[in-house]
């Protein structure tokens, strides 16, 4: 069942995504050659706590940390690590926090140092504009559907590759509710987008192919061809005004 958010909920849920808001521009700040996503993951759980949170992902289905790394063909569930980061790698940081007991979750992925290769520069910029694009469509009377559909559309006109094994979903009292809202679709399918709903819009997207596979240390997800991968993600409310992004990154 789809959870409707009453007002003190909504007042919560928000104040969750708020500090997701800070979160996200502060990791971004960290992301320089030569620091590795251990101290990506110590830094940013120190930043939580600061905050007076919960760090979302740390103990959550045995998750051993609280941001989550994923450098160049890692797609999502990347385990922070000694790899320090070079100059041309691409990192995914994903990352949640629980203030009085409800869940924000968002995503973003950050050039290190110096990218200049078109085809990466293109995978996270197209990734970041179908995320928008799913969350244009958390409209009132419109359909999951119509998420899925938008992010695939702009996707695969832009010869990239959508991964379907991962997708968003409902958020609130727990990190993942109903309904699943995968990154494809068909307009007009699905449950009806209510005012209270939440949802993480998180469309994960490849340079090659879509197939991905999960390394023996049964978390980190990779491309099955190694081709890079980029992630964005937000924890939308869908409101009688349109959606409200609650994890919207402080200071853009």
């Amino acid at each position: 069942m789809i959870t409707i958010k009453n007002d003190r909920e909504i007042d919560s849920i928000k104040a969750a995504g708020k500090v997701v808001g800070k979160l996200l521009a502060y990791m971004r700040s960290l992301v320089v050659p030569g620091i590795s996503t251990r101290e990506l993951d110590a830094l940013g759980e120190k930043f939580i706590l600061d905050q007076g949170a919960i760090p979302a992902f740390k103990g959550l289905y045995g998750c051993p940390c609280s941001i989550l790394t994923s450098v160049n063909e890692e797609v999502v569930h990347g385990l922070p690590n000694r790899r320090k980061l070079a100059s041309g790698d691409i990192i995914s940081m994903d990352m949640g926090a629980i203030v009085e007991g409800y869940y924000g979750d968002a995503a973003i992925t950050v050039p290190v140092g110096e990218v200049t290769d078109p085809a990466v520069l293109n995978l996270l910029a197209i990734t970041e504009q179908a995320m928008y694009r799913g969350i244009e469509q958390i409209q009132v009377g419109k359909r999951i559907g119509d998420i899925g559909h938008a992010v695939q559309t702009l996707v695969e006109a832009n010869g990239l590759s959508i991964v379907r094994d991962y997708v968003g979903h409902g958020i609130g009292r727990q990190l993942h509710e109903p309904p699943q809202v995968p990154n494809y679709g068909t307009p007009a399918t699905g449950p009806v987008i209510k005012p209270g709903m939440a949802f993480a819009i998180e469309p994960m997207v490849n340079i090659g192919g879509p197939g991905v596979k999960v390394l023996g240390n049964k978390w980190t997800v990779v491309t099955k061809d190694k081709s890079w991968s980029a992630h964005f993600e937000h924890s939308v409310l869908a409101t009688p005004e349109g959606p409200y992004i609650l994890t919207r990154e402080e200071g853009r």
